[in-house]
């Protein structure tokens, strides 16, 4: 969402100021132009010349150019950009900012400017927690600034705390946000993800190749989007980024059961995206195994059918989505999953696509309605196709 916005980046004496470099570089990447803000005092700690080598503009520090006398105009600054993020900010300029001094560039700009205002506290905890620095902070707020709040860890002081400035690519994302349309603000949705694990003994099980890559890339998009999301996880090695995310880990068929048919009433839809074991093992060895010269026979149970439950819960007000791995019939076994399970529309993957399905980032789809009507898609990143099934979820809704 960040493609063709103009941002302005504002630099302030912080020693987080070595991270702007990677703001430049991140923002470059969603498509921005930028346009880089600094203090004298930030000059200290990073040089202007890399930042505008990788902002491709010309450092602003002063209201005049030494070198010919321009006039740096804060007001043609301030109707330019889409968006000024001041990152690192100062308790200095934070101060300044909140009481209207305007005694450099940076300030001049943030007065004149036109654009929303991302803010991004850098100092040390003691300062980030003084009664003056969080009633500027509130009047910042009030005024319809957007706080980036900063991180807990190891400061330049050497301790521990809240004061660190939020790291450059939650902070992009912060910004990224902002400017993408949220359909599904208010909305509770629930996504299971991953595959489960049915234990044989202490140390097997019985599982599949699934590593949830898909049900976090829909996670992220319905949270980007403004939904609240319940993510029921599989054991995977996947972190979850957005703040609106909560994460449910569970690991066997059964916890995930629970976990979802505890949830589902409360929430306006679920997706149901898990590659959840049909069978686990009726007998659970509380010893490991030994290896004998016999074959091992081993019996299985069938688990709870989670997606049927679901599908009989599902009220006229709520959606359900779910997903058809297939190897043969594909359309035919899809179509009758959906009716069986009641969801409002199926997603559709073959196993005979390359670079589709389990284990890789990218994924082939076809989505398939109640109606009988199909829509096909080319391979594209899960990311990609995260959006087009958030899509067709926004339209039925």
């Amino acid at each position: 969402m960040l493609q063709g916005k103009k941002i302005i980046l504002g630099v302030t004496g912080s020693i987080a100021a070595y991270k702007s470099a990677h703001i430049i570089r991140l923002l470059m990447k969603e498509g921005a132009e930028v346009k880089v803000l600094m203090t004298s005092l930030a000059k200290e700690f990073i040089t202007p010349l890399t930042l505008a080598t990788l902002a491709k503009n010309p450092i602003l520090v002063d209201f005049f150019d030494p070198t010919n006398g321009n006039w740096n105009s804060h007001v043609d600054l301030g109707l330019w950009a889409d968006a000024y993020l001041i990152a690192p900010a100062t308790a200095n300029t934070i101060g300044k900012m909140a009481t209207g001094v305007a005694d450099n560039l940076l300030l001049t700009t943030y007065l004149s400017a036109k654009c929303p205002v991302f803010v991004a506290p850098a100092m040390d905890l003691d300062m980030f927690s003084h009664p003056a620095t969080q009633r500027n902070l509130e009047a910042l707020i009030s005024v319809g600034n957007l706080i980036i709040e900063p991180a807990s860890g190891e400061l330049a002081s050497g301790l521990e705390g809240k004061g660190r400035m939020e790291e450059p690519e939650n902070i992009v994302r912060f910004i990224d946000d902002y400017f993408t349309a949220k359909p599904l603000l208010g909305k509770n949705i629930l996504i299971t993800a991953g595959p489960t694990y049915e234990k044989i003994d202490p140390v097997r099980f019985v599982g599949n190749y699934s590593t949830g890559k898909m049900g976090f890339a829909l996670a992220e998009v319905c949270a980007k989007q403004g939904a609240n999301v319940c993510l029921i996880a599989g054991p995977v090695q996947l972190k979850t980024k957005h703040p609106n995310i909560e994460r449910i880990n569970v690991e066997s068929a059964e916890e995930m059961y629970n976990a979802v048919t505890d949830r589902f009433y409360s929430m306006d839809g679920a997706i149901l995206c898990a590659a959840v074991a049909d069978f686990t093992p009726i007998e659970i060895d509380i010893t490991k195994l030994k290896r004998e010269k016999e074959n091992l026979s081993l019996e299985l149970k069938p688990t709870h059918d989670i997606a049927a439950t679901v599908g009989e819960m599902k009220t006229d007000s709520q959606f359900l989505v779910g997903f058809a791995l297939e190897t043969n019939n594909e359309e035919a076994n899809a179509f009758s999953k959906m009716e069986r399970k009641n969801f409002d529309f199926i997603v559709l993957n073959s196993l005979q696509d390359a670079q589709a399905g389990f284990g890789y980032d990218t994924n082939k789809i076809s989505i398939l309605h109640r109606s009988g009507s199909k829509k096909e898609f080319e391979l594209k990143s899960k990311n990609a196709v995260a959006e087009d099934i958030v899509a067709e979820i926004v339209e039925i809704l």
